[in-house]
């Protein structure tokens, strides 16, 4: 959003308005070429207001390496739909499968392990029932087939680590979808968090805006809304949710609305615009941000009255989008200049015109 312009103008703005009140008026007013003017919106017209977004998936995964290897096969590229669990590319397991084969080996030595120190410790067991072996002696056959038994554990829990490195080494999708990116080439060396492919599942859709606090309160009292999509048509929310909480930066708050099922959904990424149905009753009038003088404390806007324009001290409110509402000092249906510098200029050829006539 475009901060309010803030024009050098050559004298303060309480001299302006002075020169705009009562006085002789010139015979003929200057021509206003190249000043382009507008009407002032009431906020009442009943379209509520509007705030542009983001369509986004509900589900959307960004699919990334989990193990290093390199790009032996990709099935899939963008915009091709993918079912649940299919194969969308493979990695080289070399590597995986050898530590596969050694876990696999050092777990069959611990099994045996584990089987010989339990077999010890039963023959301990029944010879300390006759008091053939000190209890010093069993204590120390217990102990090692417990080791061992450790030992057997870890091996096996090896192994499925090993397994998972393995079965990493197959991408397959989260969910049936569409695959929207597709970030490696068959032969590409890739490492573990390396981004491969992203898909997302095109019927469940969002939009998150930004609002104004005051809007937010609006908008809880009716959580409904309009979208108007990029191609032109328009639907109405599924579900409206404000967050409960703003931003300590912005001091805005998240509105997420849900869009209904459509039969030719719009892709993620495309922005919309989201209508709110507030503010039609005693709205204040509204103007452009890009319209408004700004200097310190004070903002002013060039009205053009009666084929004159005069620079006019208003009270600004709530900030909405690339609009601003005017407290005071501005009417719905007044005609403003929408080029501050270009009404600046017009506005000394004014002076200049009127100064002929003297």
């Amino acid at each position: 959003m475009a901060p309010l312009r803030r024009w050098w103008v050559p004298l303060a703005l309480p001299a302006l308005l002075a020169a705009c009140g009562d006085g002789p008026s010139p015979a003929a007013p200057a021509p206003l070429e190249g000043v382009r003017t507008q009407l002032v919106g009431s906020g009442q017209d009943g379209a509520g207001r509007s705030w542009d977004g983001v369509v986004e998936a509900v589900q959307q995964a960004s699919l990334s390496a989990q193990t290093n290897g390199r790009v032996t096969e990709v099935r899939y590229d963008v915009n091709d739909r993918v079912a649940a669990g299919e194969v969308l590319l493979r990695l080289t397991a070399v590597e995986q499968q050898a530590g596969v084969d050694s876990a696999r080996s050092q777990l069959r030595a611990a099994e045996a392990a584990a089987a010989e120190a339990e077999s010890s410790y039963r023959r301990y067991a029944a010879l300390a029932e006759g008091q053939y072996v000190s209890r010093l002696q069993l204590d120390q056959a217990r102990a090692t087939r417990d080791a061992a038994v450790a030992a057997r554990d870890a091996a096996r829990a090896q192994l499925s680590d090993a397994g998972q490195q393995t079965a990493y080494t197959v991408v397959r999708a989260p969910y049936a979808g569409i695959v929207a990116a597709r970030e490696v080439e068959p032969g590409e060396a890739v490492v573990n968090g390396q981004r491969l492919m992203v898909v997302y599942a095109p019927g469940a859709l969002r939009i998150e805006v930004q609002v104004p606090q005051a809007d937010a309160e609006l908008i809880r009292r009716d959580p409904t809304a309009a979208v108007r999509l990029p191609d032109g048509r328009q639907v109405e929310a599924a579900q409206v949710i404000v967050f409960p909480s703003a931003d300590p930066a912005s001091h805005s708050v998240t509105v997420r609305v849900q869009l209904p099922a459509l039969e030719q959904p719009v892709a993620p990424g495309t922005t919309a615009k989201v209508v709110f149905p507030i503010g039609q009753a005693g709205g204040l009038p509204r103007i452009p941000r890009s319209a408004v003088v700004s200097r310190g404390e004070v903002a002013g806007v060039y009205v053009l009255a009666d084929g004159r324009l005069g620079l006019r001290q208003i009270r600004l409110g709530a900030v909405l989008g690339d609009e601003v509402e005017v407290v005071s000092g501005l009417k719905a249906g007044e005609r403003i200049a929408s080029d501050p510098l270009a009404a600046l200029q017009a506005l000394a050829r004014q002076r200049q015109a009127g100064a002929g006539h003297d």
